[in-house]
């Protein structure tokens, strides 16, 4: 079989041919076994993660279902739902494919059996620990990554054994040239360890609690500069090089330009680096980073459509299959759904654009477009080939399998559009004045209106989800009917010491026999964007301007902000003003870059489900807070905020205080030398006033409740400021 029908890349070479011709073979076995251990997982932890989104996606409507318990808030259901889907489900789907494909491209079994067994359980811990440490309330505070430092620690090893498992395998490979589904996970594997590590620097005070290394404007860049790539670089380019191998192989179709995979790849790991200041348009990022962001997410529309095209172009004279078989339709609506999602991520990166649509549902819609259409379905696409290969039998039901296709399909739409609507009607309510120049609608008002539109998405969902269980039920058929090869037989010649390069080749062929250069120059690639954005806000000064009146948090303040983001309060309610009418009028002064610099980490957030709060210190006072935490709807009327009564029987744990206090002082937060040892002093006087402020507002409260120290943090947010107007004002 020629390489062009094989692998969809090149002809056949010469070199090949001549190490064909000697005669000699090597027999050898591929390990199906720990494919069908990641495919396993994969489907385990798909429905898992999409039981996670539903309940999530169900208490905006009924609020009663965070049934009143600590760990099933949607403060701590969210993040599981979000970790859940993306390096869970998404993540044992990229194992199960490149497992597969690399065996194959490379023609040699993997590196090591018992590196294979250390990745994929080593993974599924980190799972489990994640989703146990995440409703325990253990989280950094940074979407996406807020596992806490063993964790991080343990996905680093486990990563490092994938890339192990892998570059060992690249070495004693018997395919001279490397295809291109190879070089994408060769860029996944460099860029997502650097993003990682780099994004996972902290300062740990407990064996499982820390403080992000970075504050404020610094740790914001830092993290959508991890956040956006973790999109890039774990939800795009492995899935990428499993749908340059899967897609060819289910279409019995060449890939259709190998020139244009070339400039596909080097173009988009390049350019998608920068784009993640995007997430921070009218931020208090310096205007430099946001433009910088937002060139290169407009040039991200090249690169993607390059790679989207090439992927349906490789379907020509193969279209006919597409009406029956499930693979394909599975395939190209995924293919079809990642060039949607990088059409309009790059739209809603136009300042224009994201003025309206950022903190609004409409992000949420965008993101599930790829997460649902481009993952999902790809993912699906690759099971359905899969099993019966490895199980040496028919699909059970293509029928079924059809059924699943137009019932997940049926499930994206009734997600999306809703949320589409929904969020653009938000904007415009937000931004709505009367002809008196007031503000039209409260904001509890628009939080109102849009449980319907969330309702609709809870029901698109469930369809979606009704699909999965389609689909296990048709997969565990087809493996009944057939039996598992888990060593399956292959041979092929040996890898020719000598390279003996005959006629014209292609300059990139160089690169591709090396996957330790190709290494190397991804990492250089990727890397230039990452150190111009983020070192000049370390650099230079100007980037966050000092405002003098900006103290340090005091010690209560710091255990109601470690509260704060131990609930997920940062899913739904941001901390960031940006500098337009209506914000200003419902919020308050727009935020600056100075305000944050002792927030470790920062807390902007990226969806107003609730209010801003990044000016709510001192605008109500101690009980509105008391009574909003205990019953939301005392306060607000048709809140769907859920209440929080264990923070009034919680103890505050003020042994921790004086570990904190030296983690700060570490971090360069200017508390005096000595402070940790008298901190609780002022934890208990600062205590007692608002205790006597509650009193003499009719309400009693005990001492130490960690309620009194979410209230002391509350009433402190962007209150620092405030103290600057006033001092001017004076002068």
């Amino acid at each position: 079989m020629s390489t062009t029908s094989q692998h969809g890349q090149h002809p056949l070479t010469d070199e090949v041919k001549m190490t064909a011709g000697t005669g000699q073979l090597d027999k050898f076995y591929y390990d199906n076994k720990i494919v069908k251990m990641f495919a396993y997982a994969t489907i385990l932890w798909g429905i898992v993660g999409m039981l996670a989104g539903l309940l999530a996606a169900f208490q905006l409507v009924f609020p009663w279902l965070n049934f009143g318990l600590a760990e099933t808030t949607f403060g701590r259901v969210r993040p599981v739902h979000t970790n859940a889907v993306i390096f869970a489900f998404v993540g044992n789907g990229i194992f199960m494919g490149v497992y597969y494909s690399l065996q194959r491209l490379t023609k040699a079994r993997m590196f090591s059996d018992t590196l294979s067994k250390l990745h994929f359980w080593g993974w599924q811990l980190i799972i489990v620990l994640a989703a146990l440490t995440l409703l325990s309330g253990f989280t950094t505070g940074k979407e996406y990554a807020e596992l806490e430092w063993p964790l991080d620690i343990l996905i680093a090893v486990v990563w490092v054994i994938f890339g192990w498992n892998m570059f060992g395998t690249l070495i004693k490979r018997r395919e001279r040239h490397m295809y291109v589904a190879i070089w994408f996970y060769i860029a996944t594997f460099v860029t997502v360890a650097m993003l990682h590590i780099v994004n996972s620097f902290e300062i740990p005070f407990t064996w499982i609690k820390s403080y992000s290394w970075y504050a404020g404007v610094q740790d914001a860049l830092v993290q959508w500069w991890y956040g956006h790539n973790a999109v890039a670089f774990f939800l795009t380019t492995p899935y990428l090089g499993v749908m340059y191998y899967f897609l060819p192989k289910a279409a019995n179709r060449p890939v259709y330009s190998y020139r244009l995979s070339i400039i596909h790849f080097w173009a988009l790991i390049f350019i998608y680096i920068w784009a993640g200041p995007h997430h921070l348009l009218y931020s208090a990022l310096p205007d430099w980073a946001q433009s910088l962001g937002t060139v290169f997410s407009v040039m991200l529309i090249a690169p993607s459509w390059g790679g989207m095209l090439n992927g349906l172009l490789t379907l020509r004279g193969a279209w006919d299959k597409v009406r029956e078989d499930a693979v394909l339709k599975f395939m190209v609506v995924a293919v079809t759904a990642y060039g949607m999602s990088t059409f309009e991520g790059p739209m809603l990166s136009l300042k224009n654009v994201n003025a309206i649509s950022h903190f609004t549902d409409w992000t949420i819609a965008h993101v599930h477009v790829g997460a649902l259409g481009w993952n999902g379905f790809l993912t699906f696409g690759m099971l359905y080939w899969l099993f019966p290969r490895m199980f040496r039998t028919n699909l059970y039901s293509q029928k079924l399998a059809n059924w699943h296709f137009w019932i997940g399909t049926l499930g994206i739409v009734f997600y999306t559009v809703p949320m589409y609507w929904g969020g653009f009607m938000q904007s415009l309510a937000w931004k709505e004045f009367t002809p008196e120049g007031q503000l039209k609608y409260q904001f509890l008002e628009t939080v109102t209106q849009m449980r319907p539109f969330y309702l609709m998405r809870g029901v698109g969902g469930t369809l979606y989800l009704l699909g999965v269980f389609m689909m296990l039920y048709n997969l565990v058929k087809t493996i009944k009917s057939g039996k598992m090869v888990n060593d399956e037989a292959a041979e092929a010649a040996p890898l020719s010491k000598v390279y003996v390069e005959h006629g014209k080749h292609h300059w990139h062929r160089w690169i591709e026999r090396r996957p330790v250069q190709m290494l190397v120059w991804s990492l250089v690639v990727v890397a230039i964007g990452g150190l111009i954005e983020i070192v000049p806000t370390y650099l230079v000064k100007s980037n966050i301007p000092t405002i003098a009146s900006v103290k340090p948090y005091t010690p209560l303040e710091l255990h109601g902000r470690d509260i704060y983001v131990r609930e997920g309060c940062y899913t739904c309610h941001s901390q960031m003003i940006r500098p337009f009418r209506d914000e200003v009028a419902r919020y308050g002064e727009y935020s600056k870059a100075g305000e944050f610099v002792y927030d470790h980490p920062f807390q902007w957030g990226s969806k107003r489900t609730g209010p801003d709060l990044a000016r709510v210190g001192g605008k109500y006072p101690d009980s509105w807070h008391y009574n909003h935490m205990w019953e939301p709807t005392s306060m607000s009327p048709g809140s769907i905020m859920p209440n929080y009564p264990w923070l009034f029987e919680r103890e505050l744990d003020t042994s921790l205080t004086g570990a904190k206090i030296r983690a700060m002082q570490t971090l360069g937060v200017p508390y005096e030398a000595g402070y940790d040892k008298i901190a609780n002093q002022d934890v208990v006087a600062q205590e007692s006033k608002i205790q006597a402020t509650l009193k003499g507002e009719g309400i009693k409260t005990e001492g130490n409740k960690e309620i009194v120290a979410l209230i002391a943090y509350l009433q402190r947010i962007g209150k620092d400021i405030k103290l600057e107007q006033k001092t001017a004002s004076a002068q």
